[in-house]
């Protein structure tokens, strides 16, 4: 089948489209919403403009919808980003891990536009995913934080299996979710086996205040991969 993904440029939204791929679908376009706030309610926020990049580098086109990020009105504006695949595409694919609010929302827009919504790691064991994402050589950078036990120090870091136990242990004594579904963290993906290349990071920057901050990717370039 054809599927149009809905695309922030972190993992759970990049693996979606390597889950739907293995198993034999096409995905005909990236849907990305570019939100003018940075406390939007669906939208992943930080350097989602490098989206352009990963698109580029699976080779699928690209569709860019804007929203001021308000609560509800913001699932209007993304109706209609969904809407300009309505007959190119049989459905909808989305990294929703367990988030109801989210995938509530994107189902009853997906029927309403009579597409298919589809969440290939929904409900899926978190630590059983973190696995899948290493042991398929995904690369993936912590791009946000926003929770007790994650500080500065993790912005910019790559999660490796030494960083996957850290952050079950911050779980354990702070509640989080370690895939971060819940607002605890935002990532992006520079390499993962859908790319041609991989992102190298040139020049970024961190942002920290009252126990939250952003790692601002301010220029990057695409290399061959290793």
């Amino acid at each position: 089948m054809k599927f149009a993904a809905l695309v922030s440029g972190g993992k759970d939204s990049i693996f979606a489209i390597y889950s739907m791929k293995q198993k034999g679908h096409e995905i005909t376009h990236i849907l990305t919403m570019m939100p003018e706030r940075d406390d939007s309610y669906m939208f992943h926020h930080p350097n989602v403009h490098l989206t352009a990049i990963q698109a580029e580098l699976m080779g699928i086109p690209q569709i860019i919808g804007k929203t001021k990020g308000e609560k509800e009105h913001e699932l209007k504006d993304l109706e209609a980003l969904i809407a300009k695949v309505a007959g190119k595409a049989n459905g909808i694919v989305t990294g929703a891990l367990y988030s109801n609010y989210q995938k509530e929302r994107i189902d009853a827009i997906a029927k309403k536009l009579g597409l298919e919504s589809e969440a290939p790691m929904w409900n899926i064991n978190l630590e059983k995913y973190w696995e899948m994402l290493l042991e398929n050589k995904f690369k993936v950078i912590i791009t946000a934080v926003a929770a007790e036990g994650l500080d500065e120090s993790w912005l910019g870091r790559l999660i490796d299996k030494k960083a996957v136990k850290e952050l079950i242990e911050i779980s354990k004594k702070n509640k989080i979710n370690i895939a971060g579904e819940g607002g605890e963290f935002e990532t992006f993906v520079l390499e993962c086996p859908l790319f041609s290349k991989k992102i190298e990071i040139v020049e970024a920057h961190k942002e920290w205040k009252n126990g939250s901050g952003v790692y601002v990717i301010e220029c990057a370039r695409t290399i061959p991969k290793k």
